[in-house]
């Protein structure tokens, strides 16, 4: 993976693709007691992976400072391993490449059913050797237990002054993450806005999604309350758009590729689609070719996640989950102690959890 990250940059470079690429690496920053143990934890569990200091490095309140002021900052974890792209641009780019490259694209034709060497479209059959399926967040149409949508939205200030930025630094653009249950996440765009993200309205029920990519009203003021609490900026949001992540459910992604059949897949990304689609578009090929790399022998090429619970357990589950998360911040920022409703999140999510032995 953080080899991925350089493979997409170069690659961005060599293709002349202009998608606002800085290799700045990425924060994240705590706010609370209780965050910076986790952060700790998540740290020492790399050391036993073997990651050193140059791949996961912890920071002081000051260092985190230094880098960008966020309010009430306690410490945080930087890596390198990480760069800030416009991902619609590096979308045009790469559809620009491969057409380049002889590949022929046919949008606007959806896919109803995936059977063995064949993808059926409401315009026809088309028949391969192989049909991969890689339509991350957008697969319940196909199999909706796989994966499910992941509501994710976003909203963009108007371009900040230079006294502004003067105050809230960050001159070095790394992404940036705070360390929260219900984390939000944010970058500075090539023309000095700030962008930030986070859950929303996390899931709708069947899997539905919305492709109009509107923002509930509420989502936004909430986006832009978390920005002027960890960054002091009191700017209204210009723009707001939304859409929606592959998640399985153990939160891990997997890559498959049955010869037998002709069917591959490819996802779960969990929001890190950008370079792990890359790396998962890599492993294909060399499994499609029946090349012996390591790539293909990966262990993701070996897991099979667990398919999600029948509606409506599905719906209650996922809201309740990023419920007791909301609840578990907000005991935190008022006690400064690990709250139980998140390790109760966490448990009933499936996800990794990082915990401080102390």
């Amino acid at each position: 993976m953080f080899a991925t990250v350089e493979e997409v940059a170069d690659w961005c470079v060599a293709q002349d693709v202009h998608c606002d690429l800085v290799r700045s690496g990425s924060l994240d920053v705590a706010t609370s007691a209780p965050a910076l143990a986790r952060l700790r934890a998540k740290v020492s569990w790399q050391r036993d992976w073997t990651f050193g200091e140059e791949d996961w490095r912890e920071l002081g309140p000051d260092e985190v400072r230094r880098r960008v002021r966020v309010h009430g900052a306690r410490g945080g974890v930087f890596t390198p391993h990480c760069a800030r792209v416009h991902p619609a641009k590096l979308a045009r780019g790469l559809a620009d490449a491969v057409v380049r490259a002889g590949v022929e694209l046919y949008e606007d034709t959806a896919v109803t059913a995936i059977e063995p060497r064949v993808a059926r479209t409401a315009r026809g059959d088309v028949r391969a050797r192989w049909v991969v399926r890689a339509t991350e967040g957008y697969t319940h149409g196909l199999d909706h237990r796989r994966l499910v949508p992941m509501n994710s939205a976003m909203i963009a200030t108007a371009p900040l002054t230079a006294e502004q930025w003067a105050q809230i630094g960050w001159e070095g653009e790394e992404t940036l993450r705070d360390a929260a249950h219900a984390f939000c996440y944010l970058q500075r765009s090539a023309d000095g806005r700030i962008a930030i993200g986070g859950r929303g309205v996390p899931y709708r029920f069947g899997s539905n999604t919305d492709r109009a990519g509107e923002v509930d009203p509420r989502t936004a003021t909430e986006l832009a309350e978390r920005l002027r609490k960890l960054l002091g900026v009191d700017a209204p949001p210009v723009h707001a758009w939304a859409g929606v992540l592959g998640v399985a459910r153990d939160w891990c992604p997997a890559v498959t590729a049955d010869a037998t059949t002709g069917l591959a897949t490819a996802g779960g990304y969990v929001g890190d689609g950008v370079s792990t689609a890359n790396l998962a578009g890599r492993t294909l090929r060399d499994r499609i070719l029946g090349r012996d790399t390591a790539l293909a022998r990966a262990p993701w090429t070996r897991h099979a996640p667990p398919r999600w619970e029948p509606e409506p357990h599905r719906l209650v589950g996922i809201h309740a989950v990023y419920g007791l998360y909301r609840a578990a911040d907000r005991v935190e920022a008022r006690t400064q102690r690990p709250s139980r409703f998140g390790a109760l999140a966490t448990l009933v999510a499936g996800r990794q959890a990082f915990r401080a032995s102390t």
